[in-house]
Formats: structure tokens, sequence, C-alpha cells
């Protein structure tokens, strides 16, 4: 029996093998593996993931009918809502959940399907252990001798009582620990902030923002390379171009641009609120303070031919955001045809606990903003998942969002109607 969990929310299995006859399994009695708990946190006492971390249960194929105080083995196909409800039902041990090592060779409508199931499990909290962890040649051996297993127990007696004769495999999963299992209650959330001075003494201020985190059913297998790894980059992007510009007192546009790089923004963007009231209800003074032309998010641009953008209520004629939307559908019209644009209005309803898009923050405190993102709908799983990896990312078609936005801006900066 293990005595450890690992720093990282790692864990260290054991798998044991307790009787064999006839078996092609290596001659080992027990394998130790790394495997990773999932996600347990708590949003205004909303309680999400696992409590549990303890193990000590036979492995179990997810096709048995009986799975209660057992450790049931899940490949990616296996993982779906049904069957992870099922192991919920009937009070299993724990889940552990074998992830492929070339994920690009997985069917995108399997993807699809792990990735709203992976939702649904992060949505319930539960005392069930749930472990991930990269498949390997013992833990594939392990997975074909246990759904064999559940195959022979529903055949005929004949073949039951012959394989019985040839092997007797039995898997035991052991995980313990000897601290008490705690959710994460360090909040230290950094942002990274920046500005680029815009000439004249009374300049407004354009905010462009991103979160850094990534998400999903476990924290140390969660990329974000789409979600939101490519709003970064654009940002970054974006510094750098400006730079140069405002680096030149002749070519200096007349806007200040604040950036910033924010956490917690899969936790109901809570970097962004601590970022607004640290600059509104406690600094004697702050861009955000004095004239904002407006915000703009970037979240989720790596990949589709679809960009839109997200508001809490759409800009009026007249403003600078209208102007600014303006100049993004003449970009996108001229220089991109194929890409489908369109503005997605949802109010904000005060009496949910969450937000669904960065912007909502600063709306609520009256100040103008919208999100961009290829995703038209704020609960797509695409933003909170394990498989969101750099294997699904388009370079050029984040290339592409980069240029429109960045020409988006220069034209509304400097006022053209030309591509610069």
């Amino acid at each position: 029996m293990l005595l450890r969990i690992l720093p990282r929310a790692a864990a260290l299995l054991m798998l044991c093998v307790q009787h064999l006859h006839a078996s092609v399994l290596p001659t080992v009695s027990s394998y130790e593996f790394t495997a990773y708990r999932m996600q347990q946190y708590a949003i205004q006492q909303e309680k999400h993931g696992c409590r549990g971390a303890i193990v000590q249960a036979e492995a179990r194929s997810a096709d048995e009918p009986v799975l209660t105080r057992r450790c049931v083995i899940m490949k990616l196909p296996d993982f779906t809502v049904e069957r992870y409800f099922e192991a919920l039902r009937q009070s299993a041990a724990a889940v552990l959940l074998l992830l492929p090592k070339n994920m690009s060779a997985v069917p995108q409508d399997i993807i699809q399907t792990f990735m709203v199931s992976e939702s649904e499990a992060l949505l319930k909290d539960t005392i069930m252990p749930v472990y991930v962890t990269p498949e390997d040649e013992q833990l594939l051996y392990m997975y074909e001798e246990v759904k064999h297993a559940a195959a022979s127990r529903t055949s005929s007696i004949l073949v039951r009582v012959f394989r019985s004769m040839v092997t007797a495999t039995v898997f035991q999963i052991l995980v313990s620990n000897t601290n008490p299992i705690k959710p994460i209650t360090d909040s230290t959330i950094i942002t990274l902030e920046g500005v680029l001075p815009g000439a004249g003494e009374d300049a407004p201020t354009i905010v462009i923002t991103a979160h850094y985190d990534s998400y999903g059913l476990t924290p140390w297998l969660s990329y974000g390379a789409d979600s939101n790894g490519s709003g970064v980059i654009i940002l970054l992007e974006l510094v750098r171009l400006f730079q140069k510009l405002y680096s030149n007192p002749h070519s200096q546009p007349a806007y200040h641009l604040l950036f910033s790089l924010t956490g917690g923004g899969k936790y109901n963007f809570l970097g962004t609120k601590r970022f607004i009231e640290e600059n509104m209800d406690h600094a004697e003074t702050s861009l955000l303070h004095d004239n904002v032309a407006f915000v703009l998010c970037l979240d989720t641009l790596a990949n589709g031919d679809d960009m839109f953008l997200h508001v809490s209520r759409p800009p009026k004629p007249g403003t600078p955001q209208h102007a600014f939307v303006q100049h993004l559908e003449q970009v996108v019209s001229s220089r991109f045809p194929w890409v489908r644009f369109g503005m997605v209005h949802k109010k904000i309803n005060l009496g949910e606990s969450t937000v669904s898009w960065e912007h909502e923050r600063y709306a609520m405190r009256r100040i103008p903003g919208f999100t961009l993102s290829h995703l038209e709908d704020p609960k797509a799983e695409l933003r909170g998942s394990i498989l969101d990896t750099v294997l699904h990312v388009d370079l050029r078609k984040m290339k592409r969002n980069a240029i429109v936005i960045a020409e988006s801006l220069a034209r509304f900066m400097y006022n053209l109607s030309d591509k610069v």
C-alpha cells in the first residue's frame, strides 16, 4: 500500500496483481504510476469536484453491471455522462481515467463527447475520487484484462469456466494518504499590467485584457492552449506592435493603451474583479477612473472561421465602442470575407453567481467593454477541458485574428478608413 499523496495534486497509485495463472502480464506483482486527482474547489460556498483521495479497491471495467466499492477503469471513449453518473449512483470506490498518448488519433466525436462529460463531472461535488493518468503498456494491459473479465461474466457458463481455468487475475488499485484532503485555500492571484501612454494630457484609455488560466478535469493536465493561451499570445503581440508606434512621438496616438493579464479567469474572473476593485476603489489615481473608451477582452481565438463580439448591451452610434465595432466589421469583410463576424448580446443577470465573459466584470462597474472570441456559446466545453491542447490550435487562424484586432485598433486610434 502506498502512503503518500504527491504535491501538485498528483498521486502515486499502486496496481497489484493478486493471483495469476498462464497470463502474459509482465512478471510484476505491483506497479506504481503517477496519476492526477480531479479538481476540488469552491466558489461562493458552491463546491465543485471530488473531495475523496484514498482508494483501496478492485479494478473493474465500466462494462460491469456492479460497480459498488470498485475502482472503475475507463479510457477516453468510456468516459460518458451516463457511465460517470452510473459509477456515482452505484457508489463506486473511484474512477481511473486513462488518457491516450497520441491525442491526434482520437476521433473528433469522441473528443466532443468527453468534453461534455468532463464539464458535467466538474459541476458536481462528490466524495468519489477521480484520477487521470497517461496510459502506458501496463495500464493498457490491466484495462484489457478487466474488460475481458466483464465480457466473460455475461457469456455462457462454459466460457466462464474455461476462462477461470486459464487466468484468474485480480487488480487492486491502492492509494492512501495520512494528511487530510483539503481544497486549495491560497487564492493569491497575480495580475500583470502595463501602459503605453498616449499623446495629450487627457487622452482616453483603451483597455486590452486577457486571462491566463487553464481549466479542466484535473489542474495539472490542463493546458488551455486555445482558452485562453490564444488570448494571451494575441495580447502580447499587440504589445509588441503598438510599442513601436508609441515609442515614436510622430506616431504616438491620442489614446492610452492599458494591457492586463489577469488570473482567476476560470474561477468567475476573480482576478479581473480584484483588478477593477483595486483601481476603482483603492487607488487614488487610475486610468480606469478617467475616460475609458472601451475594454477589449480577448478569449479563445485560435480556431474557427467565426468571430463573435460578446456585449452586455449593444454599442450606441456615436460612441467609441460603436466606432471600433464598425472598424472590426470593415477589416473582416475586406481582408477576410470568409470569416463570419457577429455580435452576441447577453444581458447580465445579477441573480446568477457567475459571469460568462470577462467584459461583464467591467460592465458591472459601468465601464463599456466587449469580449472577442471564436466561440458563440459561453458554456462551450472547450473553455474548460484537459483536451484543449496545442493539437487543436490553428496558428494561421490565430495569426489572422491578431491581424484583424491590430488593424481595427489602429484604424480606430488614428481615425483611418484605409488599411494601414
